[in-house]
């Protein structure tokens, strides 16, 4: 095995999702300082740099690369999951269910976000493998569009500014349409009595009817999220297929999903 297979620093994925962390909040990034932050050599470096700006990620100047991307306009919480190891761990866990060339159903918020991005940066759908990914979230739709390996479709409505999600018959419209594979689903709160929630009736709405057009419903969460009811009912436990969460969840809810039939995954 290879050094580069045994640092997840030093793997393609992990060293690019790290370059574009950086670039979020720096706007440019040079060989010598990557180079340093990632522990490879300046060769290596050039070569990620190459393929980033290939895929439309960053644009290339004189000693390094700029951003090019929309969202790295985003507030600092929509950048990256940098600095909430949870947030990550699940993204990264929930990633790993999903299979080349699925439809994959997303709605807004940090940790779908995050996933969005554990996604889009796996090796085999970089290599060929390619996926759909339909989102009802601006700055996940920004991110994807720019990966040549992903077909994305953006739904129509209104926008919530704080999230960047749209809603309303619009993107309802438009999710009746479609049938995916798996809906990947963000909440406010998760209990085995009242199952998947959150703040917004309208947001509510748009995640049922991913939910509805669905074969497959992963719910990805922090664990404090369990054993929290939020205002909007977004569906029953039993219609979970999976939940990626992390080990401080509850241990009695996640028993009692685990009764109802939800698959859960402790990261």
């Amino acid at each position: 095995m290879s050094a580069d297979s045994k640092d997840p620093v030093r793997n393609r994925a992990s060293r690019w999702s790290v370059m574009l962390d950086r670039l979020a909040t720096t706007e440019r990034l040079g060989v010598t300082e990557a180079a340093e932050l990632l522990g490879v050599s300046e060769a290596t470096v050039r070569r990620d740099f190459a393929e980033l700006a290939k895929r439309q990620l960053v644009a290339r100047n004189h000693g390094g690369v700029v951003a090019t991307s929309v969202a790295y306009e985003l507030p600092y919480r929509y950048r990256s999951s940098k600095g909430d190891d949870g947030r990550s761990r699940v993204a990264a866990a929930a990633a790993q269910l999903v299979r080349p060339g699925q439809v994959v159903g997303l709605n807004g918020g940090t940790t779908t976000t995050a996933t969005s991005r554990a996604i889009t940066a796996r090796e085999d759908l970089v290599d060929g493998g390619g996926i759909t990914i339909v989102t009802n979230a601006l700055n996940i739709a920004a991110e994807a569009v720019l990966r040549p390996h992903v077909q994305c479709v953006s739904l129509g409505g209104v926008a919530r500014p704080e999230s960047y999600e749209v809603s309303g018959p619009l993107a309802a419209l438009v999710l009746n349409q479609l049938w995916l594979d798996v809906a990947i689903v963000g909440v406010n709160g998760l209990t085995a009595k009242e199952g998947a929630t959150c703040r917004h009736e309208d947001e509510a709405a748009i995640i049922r009817t991913m939910i509805e057009r669905s074969r497959e419903v992963l719910c990805v969460t922090t664990g404090e999220k369990l054993g929290r009811r939020a205002f909007a009912a977004i569906c029953p436990p039993e219609r979970l297929t999976h939940l990626v969460t992390t080990t401080d969840a509850d241990p009695d809810e996640v028993d009692a999903l685990r009764e109802l039939g939800v698959d859960v995954h402790l990261v």
